[in-house]
């Protein structure tokens, strides 16, 4: 089925036709027909599966049927988020899918002055994007009435509930009329989602996308071993040897994000650092820059693992180990995303390997191990910046061939 087979309006189709897309993935099939009937949804899914468009569609559609809202303060639609950077990416996305209707949207955060806000939140919002601090501080200063909200989605469900953020998710229902609509999107599934599921949602529909590995099969993800002090002469050599390519890093702190920023500096390469640490306004600037491709090098904390969508990411390179084991799906979620393939690379240190061990307990299988020789590893730190083109490539493709046959199951 195309997505030009569907009852939903011509300026919809139009705007999905001009970003390509033509047929639905597997959620936004299952999704769209329950979420036009204005059936609760529980969907579970893996991230890059296009579930924002899978709710954005339909409730542009019912949005745009109804007219725009034009009521000071007053919201139709009410998307609630984890995290600032995630507001304006799902605005992004409500906004390019309805270009062509009358909808406004906008995101809502903190981290940026309000003014601006309550100036377009005056005029009347269909679809709020929100982060729960600055929400409730507009709600509390009467600039923004959920009384009338039509449609409640909370997305990253899992993410908001280990920020610990349920408390504002059962408050924000008691500013709610009664009878609404509940969408309620997460890319893992535990009891206390479920838990959490059905405490705001009336006789769901629920639909779960979950293929037996969680990583995606357009990405090949592979594992070097690598000593903590020399993990920035590999970063380099990568770096280096594939300059055409966008390459995320990921490391487990803001000062790790800055070091290694550093370190790269010093040998004439030149990265974006992104951690939490930042203002507002310099981790817009920077996620412009690296979306660009104006510089191919962003080194981050999971501030950016999960739902994020940066365009073409070539290569996701662990250079820390995460802390949470769950969060290698997500990081590396940010390379092969849709129809793309996509290269993961995770240096592990000794003092590594238990958190290796975890993580191929929670994915289920061994990860394929890119091969380093003893004087390879020498070559590349004694001549860390003039190393050939094909080594890199050569590991990497053996990685790939490795990973896929099929791994042997540890004993219990």
């Amino acid at each position: 089925m195309k997505f030009e087979d569907y009852n939903i309006s011509s300026e919809i189709k139009r705007s999905l036709a001009e970003l390509n897309f033509r047929r639905p993935t597997d959620i936004q099939f299952k999704a769209i027909p329950s979420i036009l009937k204005r059936d609760d949804v529980m969907a579970i899914a893996q991230t890059g599966t296009g579930k924002t468009a899978a709710f954005a569609i339909p409730v542009l559609h019912r949005l745009q049927m109804r007219g725009p809202n034009k009521t000071k303060g007053r919201v139709s639609c009410l998307v609630m988020v984890p995290t600032r950077e995630l507001a304006i990416q799902i605005a992004d996305v409500f906004k390019q899918i309805g270009k062509h209707t009358r909808l406004q949207i906008l995101g809502l955060y903190g981290g940026v002055e309000q003014e601006a806000q309550i100036k377009r939140l005056d005029k009347g919002i269909d679809v709020l994007v929100a982060t729960p601090g600055r929400m409730f501080d507009l709600v509390h200063q009467k600039h923004l009435d959920l009384s009338k909200v039509d449609i409640l989605i909370l997305d990253e469900a899992d993410h908001m509930l280990a920020l610990g953020f349920i408390k504002d998710i059962q408050d924000v229902l008691k500013h709610l009329p009664p009878k609404h609509q509940t969408l309620f999107f997460s890319a893992t599934i535990n009891k206390h989602i479920k838990d959490l599921a059905y405490s705001v949602v009336n006789n769901p529909i629920r639909i779960q996308i979950s293929p037996k590995d969680p990583i995606s099969k357009n990405i090949t993800h592979s594992v070097a071993y690598v000593e903590m002090d020399d993990k920035r002469f590999f970063l380099e050599r990568l770096v280096r040897e594939f300059p055409e390519k966008k390459i995320l890093v990921f490391v487990r702190t803001k000062v790790r994000a800055e070091r290694v920023g550093a370190a790269m500096a010093r040998v004439g390469i030149n990265t974006l650092q992104m951690h939490g640490g930042k203002e507002q306004d310099d981790r817009l600037e920077v996620m412009q820059e690296f979306k660009k491709g104006n510089t191919r090098v962003l080194i981050t904390t999971d501030v950016n693992a999960r739902g994020i969508d940066i365009p073409h990411v070539d290569y996701v390179v662990n250079y820390d180990l995460p802390d949470v084991a769950e969060n290698y799906v997500h990081r590396i979620g940010r390379t092969g995303r849709g129809v793309n393939k996509g290269h993961a690379v995770s240096f592990c240190s000794t003092e590594e390997k238990p958190v290796l061990e975890e993580i191929t307990r929670f994915i289920g299988k061994e990860i394929s191990e890119m091969k380093i020789d003893k004087s390879d590893y020498s070559q590349t730190i004694s001549l860390s910046q003039d190393v050939p083109n094909t080594n890199w490539q050569s590991l990497l493709d053996d990685a790939e061939k490795s990973g896929q046959k099929t791994p042997k199951k540890k004993k219990k």
